[in-house]
């Protein structure tokens, strides 16, 4: 197990660039190494910067491997602002006794209010609309411009029942009165199925009971490619398909393939398999709203995103338990 040092000082990297003035309490209990021209260091220039390392601040951005961790000998914690984890071994960081952290419950209304905007803007069609507007194409009003999907009183289908996924459910029921359906790799107990007003369903049943379906969960490697091209099928027609999971539990190509048919009636996606690479057949599909992974991106819930991982960091290193390890 990797243990801080005696004596001598710690050291930490900042690997992204992150608000001064919440980074700047670190500096109280260790060398700081920041990165303020926000690059993404490459992997041999992270395992570089990394190699002295006692803690290190990560995002989403930085894959933390066995191979990186071999290299860095005197690592004790990573703190990583997001809530995912798939960027990072954990097994290879339990066995090396590196503490893991990450940044739940910050974030989740924040992500839920984006993973809804994005069903509407989808469902109706704004993205196609204002693009369609914006090169100057509208000439007149017409009884089907841009006729969309309604989303009150629809079938929402929920797929990842987390945080997240139960306050999407509370908006669709409370808010827009839709009948809300989930599957979860675990069913929920009466109370919050109550609370969230939804029902179980199976994957497949979902899919063909949901006008719309919102995809919610975390990544794993059983959760790669969970939308494909046979799942898509069961979908009803004119059908919306939203992602604010990961981009690997959709099969890109297929859901592209469905958008360009009509089969499906929308999309929104704010997450790629490739990212921040996009899948080109995405780029042209009609009725698709795309956005650079934003869902949790307001100011206030950013701010307290890094201030969790700074949180959690500190507390590591000055020996205290952090605040939201990541369990395996």
């Amino acid at each position: 197990m990797n243990r801080l040092p005696d004596d001598g000082p710690l050291r930490v990297l900042v690997a992204r660039a992150v608000f001064a003035d919440i980074i700047d309490p670190l500096r109280a209990v260790a060398e700081v190494e920041t990165t303020p021209d926000d690059a993404i260091s490459p992997p041999k220039v992270l395992r570089q910067r990394l190699a002295d390392k006692h803690g290190a601040f990560i995002t989403g951005s930085e894959r933390i491997d066995a191979a990186l961790l071999d290299a860095c000998p005197d690592l004790r914690v990573i703190s990583t602002m997001t809530v995912g984890v798939d960027h990072i071994d954990l097994a290879a960081c339990a066995e090396r006794g590196i503490i893991v952290t990450h940044s739940p419950d910050v974030l989740t209304e924040t992500t839920a209010d984006f993973g809804f905007a994005l069903l509407l803007a989808a469902a109706r069609q704004i993205g196609d609309a204002e693009r369609y507007l914006r090169a100057g194409k509208w000439s007149k009003w017409s009884v089907d411009l841009f006729a969309g999907a309604d989303v009150h009183g629809s079938t929402l289908g929920i797929v990842g029942m987390g945080r997240i996924g139960q306050a999407i459910a509370r908006r669709a029921a409370l808010g827009f009165g839709m009948r809300v359906l989930y599957h979860n790799r675990t069913r929920l107990p009466p109370q919050i199925e109550a609370e969230c007003r939804a029902a179980y369903r199976d994957l497949p049943r979902l899919l063909r009971e949901s006008d719309h379906v919102l995809l919610a969960m975390p990544y794993s490697p059983q959760a790669h490619h969970l939308i494909g091209a046979q799942q898509i099928a069961l979908m009803r027609p004119g059908a919306t398909l939203v992602n604010i999971a990961r981009g690997g539990v959709v099969d890109e190509a297929a859901l592209a393939a469905a958008l360009h048919s009509g089969h499906l009636g929308a999309a929104g996606l704010d997450v790629f398999e490739g990212e921040p690479q996009v899948h080109p057949a995405l780029l042209d599909a009609p009725r698709c709203v795309l956005t650079p992974h934003i869902a949790s991106s307001s100011m206030p819930t950013r701010r307290a995103m890094a201030q969790l991982a700074v949180d959690n960091l500190m507390a590591v290193l000055q020996g205290r338990p952090p605040l939201t390890p990541v369990t395996a």
